[in-house]
């Protein structure tokens, strides 16, 4: 017999037997839909990651400060013991100095690598904005900025203007607000918000700006915020707060430079010596990606076990109705040896019939494993995610599993003796 021969036969032993065949192919389904429905889920987490965190950039950075109760290197704790007076006083005062007006504006004088500088200062994240009769919850967050601070942070107008350099050194009441803000206040009419007064505590502002949505998000607040000038919260609120700098890279291999070159110019200006330990920090957005990527990792290991501990709970199931369909067509199996087929062609049948059970139980299982995977996706509202490495390895495995559970049976079959075959009752 030729392959496809083989292989035609393999396939209508396999339709004839639709119930055994059922049971094996759900059983196997099942355990590849747990491990392509965890990985197409972590994917969609990832991608999610990804765009949320966008509002720093995968190019971006900050530069915050430490603050006292937070051990950021500098001498181990365990020789914080033997430390002198001296050396703790001067320690503690590097710690939880904040960052400057006059530090955030001659850092970014100083800063001429390719790259936006913005200054920011975070005033509150419980304000409540009025407008006429209607107000806020008391759950806006206040945020100063300058004119770099939408494009360092992912956001984009929708309507009117960003801040001007007279804006930025008048400090005068002007506000960029979100779309949350416009639906809550002028009941999503963007274009009706500007130029209103609104009113931020006693102050009262007017509306230059509207940002675009940016999507409701399972990890950040992105659309309920209110954005005024850095110099407009020293003017106006009596907030003692640090300052904080984004540097925004033109790409990503420019970040480990761009990083080196911030460190460099901010060292002299919170006036360390070569030898004292860093009073700020660097944070990096992508580094905050990686982080909770690693976290997901885990979950995607333990799906990768479940997987694998259902699929051996499969074979097994697998091999054993194999063996059973070895002895319920020895008779079969004794009349085409009678008639000339060789025991290749026998085990290669089995072999086969064993192989197509699994690969149908992966075509189930990746169908409802990615399904499954993209409610996920829905939720979060990111794209529709397929992991094609998965989806192949998953082809693979499967392969192999039939294979190896087809084995000894097909092995078995094809070492049937034919006369002890045709007698077999």
């Amino acid at each position: 017999m030729t392959f496809i021969d083989i292989l035609a036969l393999s396939w209508n032993t396999v339709r004839s037997n639709k119930l055994r065949t059922g049971i094996t192919v759900s059983i196997i389904a099942f355990g590849i839909m747990a491990l392509i429905g965890i990985i197409t889920a972590i994917e969609a987490m990832n991608q999610s990651l990804y765009e949320n965190f966008s509002i720093l950039g995968a190019n971006s950075f900050s530069i915050r400060f430490k603050e006292r109760n937070v051990h950021f290197g500098g001498p181990p704790k365990s020789d914080l013991k033997k430390e002198s007076k001296a050396g703790k006083k001067e320690r503690n005062s590097n710690l939880g100095r904040i960052i400057t007006y006059d530090e955030a504006r001659l850092f970014k004088v100083r800063f001429d690598f390719p790259a936006t500088v913005s200054i920011s200062k975070f005033v509150s994240g419980n304000s409540t904005l009025f407008f006429e009769q209607i107000k806020t919850n008391p759950n806006v967050r206040l945020i100063g900025g300058d004119e770099h601070y939408l494009l360092n942070s992912g956001y984009v107008l929708e309507e009117g203007r960003d801040f001007n350099k007279l804006d930025i050194e008048s400090g005068r009441n002007v506000v960029i607000i979100g779309s949350d803000l416009v639906r809550k206040l002028f009941k999503g009419k963007a274009l009706y918000a500007l130029g209103k007064v609104i009113r931020i505590g006693t102050a009262r502002y007017r509306v230059i700006g509207v940002l675009k949505e940016r999507g409701a998000s399972s990890f950040l607040a992105l659309d309920n915020i209110a954005i005024i000038t850095y110099n407009n919260v020293r003017r106006v609120f009596q907030n003692e707060g640090s300052y904080s700098i984004t540097i925004k890279t033109k790409n990503f291999q420019q970040m480990d430079a761009a990083v080196g070159e911030a460190t460099g110019i901010f060292r002299p200006i919170r006036k360390l010596s070569v030898t004292d330990t860093e009073n700020f920090y660097v944070d990096r957005s992508d580094s905050i990606v990686e982080t909770l990527k690693n976290t997901l990792r885990y979950v995607q290991y333990a799906a990768m076990v479940i997987g694998i501990i259902t699929l051996i709970g499969a074979a097994i199931g697998l091999t054993n109705i194999m063996l059973v369909a070895v002895n319920e067509r020895t008779r079969e199996i004794g009349l085409a040896k009678s008639i000339g087929a060789q025991s290749v062609s026998i085990r290669t049948q089995f072999l086969w019939e064993s192989i197509l059970i699994s690969l149908l139980g992966a075509a189930f299982g990746i169908l409802l494993g990615v399904c499954v995977g993209n409610l996920f996706s829905m939720y979060l509202k990111t794209g529709f995610v397929v992991p094609w490495l998965w989806v192949g390895a998953g082809v693979g495995i499967c392969f192999i599993t039939g294979l190896v559970a087809g084995l000894y049976p097909a092995v078995k079959a094809s070492r049937l003796d034919p006369i002890d075959a045709l007698r077999y009752e």
